[in-house]
């Protein structure tokens, strides 16, 4: 089954647009609870028993999870990630690994194969400022995977970049760094890599008018969010931002048409480390409060999103 339909499969049955991000963080209080740490001498133990247990108390609630790899690598804990996302399958969850990967030819086809094959995800992030040929093996490859391409990420400096203004011009001689230009159409980078994922798209299957092509959109950016949607037609965006980094329900309303489908909200922070944020809940009562986190997410988007 294509990523795209088992999505929205799963959005559809769960009534849910939430993605829960697997963020795991061993050093301070108020991260992965001081008991757990101190239960399990590895730290593949502790990651995965408490990514386990997040997912026992969600997975009825959402349609998917997002692991970061860079968490699983700092601590040497790779066999974990294989195992949460092998749990994850067998909670009836998909899941897109946050790897952000950015190579070419071989190399691109390596980091493919490694994604989807030796750790089983469902999808992938990228970064596609190397062009197509970044792209290229993970759509030739594997057809059947979800892809989610940075175009304007939640971060306050992806402006240093991704707001400049460009333009392709054919005849200038390769050499030249600098040219004045007067009277011409210019565009943001972020628009141009929106309009280069249209294009990657152009043939690729479609699922109740969507395709395995994402575009990641920081919902921190409202506007810049509902400029490139008109671009993006066809393509799930993922939407980091929400909660801990300030973006709200309105500013992500854009991702989305009248049955409620076209945007994935993640939240990462706000839900594994809950316990912090209410009283009711003690450190060993993360997963109960991650739950608590979830269900609010889902009544407070689900007022605004109308599932069919």
């Amino acid at each position: 089954m294509y990523f795209a339909e088992r999505l929205i499969e799963l959005i559809k049955d769960k009534t849910s647009v939430v993605c829960v991000g697997l963020d795991p963080r061993l050093e301070q209080e108020g991260e992965i609870p001081r008991y757990l740490v101190k239960q399990f001498d590895n730290p593949n133990e502790i990651i995965l028993e408490f990514n386990k247990t997040i997912i026992d108390n969600t997975c009825d609630l959402i349609p998917v999870i997002k692991p970061q790899i860079a968490f699983y690598e700092k601590y040497n804990a790779l066999r974990a990630l294989k195992k949460t996302i092998k749990y994850a399958h067998k909670n009836d969850l998909v899941v897109i690994l946050d790897s952000k990967r950015n190579d070419i030819g071989s190399t691109s086809k390596a980091y493919a194969d490694s994604t989807f094959k030796e750790y089983d995800a469902d999808a992938c992030t990228l970064n596609g400022y190397l062009g197509f040929d970044s792209i290229r093996p993970y759509i030739e490859e594997y057809p059947e995977k979800g892809l989610f391409i940075l175009v304007k990420t939640s971060n306050p400096s992806s402006q240093d970049f991704q707001d400049l203004f460009s333009i392709k011009l054919e005849d200038v001689n390769k050499a030249t760094t600098e040219i004045m230009v007067n009277d011409v159409k210019l565009e943001r980078n972020y628009v141009h890599m929106a309009k280069l994922v249209d294009l990657w798209s152009k043939k690729l299957s479609t699922f109740s008018d969507f395709n395995n092509l994402g575009v990641v959109v920081g919902a921190t950016f409202p506007e810049e969010l509902n400029a490139i949607r008109k671009l993006v037609k066809h393509s799930f965006i993922l939407l980091p931002g929400f909660g801990a980094q300030g973006a709200t329900i309105n500013n992500i309303l854009p991702s989305f048409n009248k049955e409620g489908l076209g945007g994935i909200v993640n939240s990462s922070r706000n839900i594994n480390y809950a316990y912090n944020n209410y009283k009711q809940f003690s450190p060993s009562q993360y997963g109960k409060a991650a739950r608590f986190e979830v269900e609010k997410m889902n009544r407070d988007i689900n007022k605004v999103l109308k599932f069919k």
